[in-house]
C-alpha cells in the first residue's frame, strides 16, 4: 500500500529547545468550531470571543503551562472558535531547561483530549521562529485583532 508522504513541520535540524520566542498555531480536527463562538458582529458591536467549555479547559491548560513551567511563558494568545495561536517564548535562564516546544504544545493537546475523550486537535501545529522585535510587534497586533476579523480569516468556517 502507497501511503502519502507527509511534509515535515519543523525545520530540518533544528533544535525547538533553543531559548527564543515562536509563534504557534494549533487548529482542531477538521478546523470544527468546538473552542469558542464569536458573536456581536455587525455595525455597532465589536465581536466578542465567548469560549465553549472546551475552550475554557485549553485556557486552563495554557495557564497550568505558564504556572508550572520555569523557562516557558505564553505571552500572548488568541482561542479563536477552531485555532490556537500563541506566542511561546523558551527561556534557559538559571540553566535549566524545559522541554522542547512540540513537548509542550503535545500536553496542552493531550490535557484537552483526555478531558473529553475524543480526537479534538489536527495532527501537529504550525510554528514560526519569531527573529526580532518587529516580528514580535507583528504577531502580537494580529493576535491581539484576530476576533476582530474572523470572517476574513483563513480559518473561518461557518
Amino acid at each position: 500500500m502507497n501511503l502519502p508522504k507527509r511534509k515535515p513541520t519543523r525545520l530540518k535540524e533544528y533544535d525547538y529547545g533553543t531559548p527564543g520566542a515562536y509563534f504557534v498555531t494549533i487548529c482542531t480536527h477538521n478546523r470544527e468550531c468546538i473552542l469558542s463562538n464569536i458573536v456581536g458582529e455587525g455595525l455597532c458591536a465589536l465581536p466578542k470571543n465567548i469560549l465553549t467549555l472546551i475552550g475554557k479547559e485549553t485556557e486552563k491548560s495554557i495557564q497550568y503551562i505558564n504556572d508550572n513551567y520555569i523557562n516557558v511563558k505564553i505571552d500572548k494568545y488568541v482561542i479563536m472558535p477552531n485555532h490556537i495561536h500563541l506566542i511561546v517564548i523558551l527561556d534557559d535562564s538559571g540553566g535549566h531547561r524545559d522541554p522542547p516546544l512540540q513537548n509542550i504544545i503535545g500536553q496542552l493537546k493531550s490535557y484537552t483530549t483526555n478531558k473529553f475523550g475524543s480526537v479534538l486537535w489536527q495532527r501537529s501545529f504550525h510554528d514560526h521562529i519569531i527573529r526580532n522585535e518587529k516580528d514580535y510587534q507583528k504577531i502580537w497586533e494580529y493576535i491581539d485583532t484576530n476576533q476582530l476579523k474572523w470572517k476574513e480569516d483563513c480559518f473561518y468556517n461557518n
